[in-house]
């Protein structure tokens, strides 16, 4: 149970911080964060976590990883499905959390909600196809970052940074083409909120991210010189 409360607490603040510096300060330009802020603030979200919480739970934040660490055989296959939950929730709440905030402002338009897209719905107009191939490579990356900074023959106390500068550049790379998921529960808990479209394209940003984390583990598994 404390593990699962710290995937929540943790999903919420990835959900809240991350999404939240779209929401409510990308939307100014005149603070002057723009897409490199947002990139920065998913990554501070899990550098801050990975220290916070990851010697309670690991600090998944993410049924990706989860499923990832998984298949690279880090993680034991009873645990899923109750991270998972937690995770979702926990994203749930964040967008909760900010919806709140966010409707405090006189005239507010919910508009895309930070949520993840394609077609039309992508930033930068990119296809099904594009996105697709987006999520699934970023994802797999992702989860090598994960894999290799968590091993026990790494540099031990780093794995937070590599883990949270890896996911600042891979938002560098990917908000122009879907507003990067890579994160199965940070897309729910956006799309439930703009409902419509975002419900509508939500299978990609669960199907895409967790083949990236299965190929990821796998790859990774027969690359690692020892088992853990």
């Amino acid at each position: 149970m404390k593990k699962l409360i710290a995937e929540f607490i943790g999903t919420l603040w990835l959900v809240l911080g991350g999404c939240g510096s779209a929401v409510l300060a990308a939307a100014y330009p005149e603070l002057g964060i723009g897409f490199v802020g947002v990139a920065i603030a998913f990554g501070l979200t899990v550098v801050t976590m990975a220290y916070a919480i990851g010697h309670i739970s690991g600090c998944h934040l993410n049924p990706a990883v989860s499923i990832g660490l998984w298949a690279g055989g880090r993680f034991d296959k009873k645990e899923l499905l109750p991270y998972i939950i937690a995770q979702v929730l926990g994203g749930i709440a964040g967008a909760g959390i900010l919806y709140l905030i966010a409707t405090g402002k006189s005239g507010f338009d919910i508009g895309g909600f930070a949520a993840n897209g394609y077609g039309e719905h992508s930033p930068g107009g990119y296809s099904m196809l594009a996105a697709l191939i987006s999520e699934v490579v970023m994802t797999f990356m992702f989860l090598l970052i994960i894999l290799g900074a968590t091993h026990s023959k790494a540099p031990a106390g780093f794995a937070g940074l590599a883990i949270g500068l890896g996911l600042t550049l891979i938002h560098l790379i990917s908000i122009p083409v879907t507003n990067t998921s890579v994160n199965p529960a940070r897309s729910t808990s956006q799309a439930l909120f703009v409902g419509d479209w975002a419900m509508d394209q939500l299978w990609l940003f669960w199907l895409a991210p967790i083949v990236g984390a299965i190929l990821a583990g796998l790859v990774y598994k027969y690359m690692s010189p020892e088992k853990e």
